[in-house]
């Protein structure tokens, strides 16, 4: 099948590029024309595990196409749009790009084109594009929502082998087109899922604010633990055994971040209140949220009785979460933030967001200092702060981090070590929720 994918985010980009293994002929579409030739020269925009070779072949092969004009929309019979879908100031999902998308394929669409939202988009949004397009070709076409479920980290294998493919529609010919588009992921047990279009909207916003949910619930019982002295790694294991709760989204740490969580929270309880509701679960999930990421500070402005000015600390990673370079709403922001303002210098190490990160400091005006070797951070430095469960940080050499650091101190923000361990070789150590004994 031709396809076109409009938008070479983390989601077009993996999604054409999957597509193009399972043998379609796909091309990406980007109105950056620098971003497109570095792609044509086998460079990958982002980090994402297992994506660059696999786009690299499927280009060699001439399978997978990249161009920042819309000429392949003509012969595609499915169009794609995958394009970002921010938060404004009051929660609500800016939809500009949808639209802007739409207006830039409506030329070249043909009698039966599919449209397919890829995009995480509100409730509703499927019918207000096909309205949109409406306006805007006399051609015959069909939308389909089609949200991804994508982990960002595991990308490309959450492609391949999906757990449900959801396919929102309210024409049966589209639905079914759309399903033999995803035929390659069915054969050994059938993933795909048919409904509406405002169902599978709903889907993905109830999917990814129940996870959040999940977040928020564990770091509020670390919270508790702390004041009561449980250890919530023994209270996680505890219930996680329970198979209605499963062992998943239960771990601790210093709030979540990146690209979907944080707005698709917001554009849920933006959609309640303008259908008149309130989703009040939903509300306290971002409310914990924003708290536990000022979590990991407070334990260093405490150990330092509030004078932090003129002290050193090092942040290991800043990425939102191990195996990306996002770092969109990532913990780090906050903590580095924090840190500045009471007078403390920042460093930090990260394998691979350190450049996203730094310059995103320097837009925000916060100074900060990144190292390439994650020890050397350490020299003189008054404390480690973990903020990104990156495997490299997950057995370090405790005696060359004792070595390096002024004072052996270590706030671990995704309770990586083992307590008894770093105790008994000498270290103040801090986490989230877990007993110091």
């Amino acid at each position: 099948m031709k396809l076109s994918i409009i938008g070479t985010g983390y989601v077009g980009l993996v999604t054409g590029t999957c597509f193009a293994e399972m043998g379609h002929d796909v091309t990406c579409i980007d109105i950056d024309a620098a971003k497109v030739e570095r792609m044509k020269k086998g460079e990958c925009p982002i980090y994402e595990p297992g994506l660059e070779p696999l786009m690299q072949s499927n280009y060699k092969e001439g399978r997978l196409h990249f161009a920042n004009n819309y000429d392949s929309v003509t012969k595609a019979e499915a169009i794609f749009l995958a394009v970002g879908t921010p938060s404004s100031d009051d929660g609500q999902a800016d939809l500009k790009y949808i639209f802007g998308a739409c207006d830039s394929i409506a030329p070249y669409l043909q009698d039966g084109s599919i449209v397919v939202v890829k995009s995480t988009v509100p409730v509703g949004t499927g019918n207000k594009v096909r309205e949109h397009l409406k306006g805007k070709t006399n051609k015959k076409f069909f939308v389909v929502n089609n949200p991804e479920f994508l982990k960002e980290g595991s990308a490309v294998e959450d492609f391949m082998k999906p757990e449900r493919i959801i396919i929102g529609s309210q024409e049966h010919e589209a639905a079914e087109r759309i399903e033999e588009l995803y035929e390659p992921f069915n054969r050994q047990v059938k993933r795909t899922i048919h409904m509406s279009n405002i169902s599978a909207e709903m889907t993905k916003y109830a999917a990814n604010c129940f996870l959040a949910t999940k977040i928020s619930f564990m770091n509020e019982v670390a919270r508790l633990c702390d004041i009561v002295g449980a250890d919530v790694e023994e209270v996680r294991h505890g219930i996680s055994t329970d198979s209605r709760i499963g062992s998943q989204f239960l771990y601790p740490g210093p709030g979540y971040g990146g690209s979907c969580f944080p707005k698709d929270v917001k554009a849920l309880v933006f959609t309640a209140k303008e259908n008149g509701a309130r989703f009040k679960i939903v509300e306290a999930v971002e409310e914990v949220n924003k708290e536990q990421k000022k979590y990991l500070v407070s334990k260093v402005k405490k150990h330092f009785k509030d004078d932090l000015k003129g002290k050193t600390f090092v942040l290991w990673g800043t990425a939102f979460k191990a195996n990306t370079d996002d770092i969109r709403e990532t913990p780090a922001i906050d903590t580095a933030v924090a840190l500045h303002q009471a007078g403390a210098k920042v460093r930090f190490h990260d394998p691979e967001a350190a450049d996203n990160f730094e310059k995103l400091m320097g837009q925000m005006g916060i100074p900060v200092d990144q190292f390439e070797n994650k020890y050397d951070a350490l020299n003189g430095a008054d404390g480690l702060l973990v903020i990104t469960e990156w495997k490299q940080y997950r057995a370090p050499d405790f005696e060359e981090i004792k070595s390096r650091l002024k004072t052996p101190i270590i706030f671990d923000g995704r309770n990586l070590y083992n307590t008894k361990k770093v105790l008994e070789m000498g270290f103040t150590y801090y986490a989230i929720g877990k007993a110091i004994k």
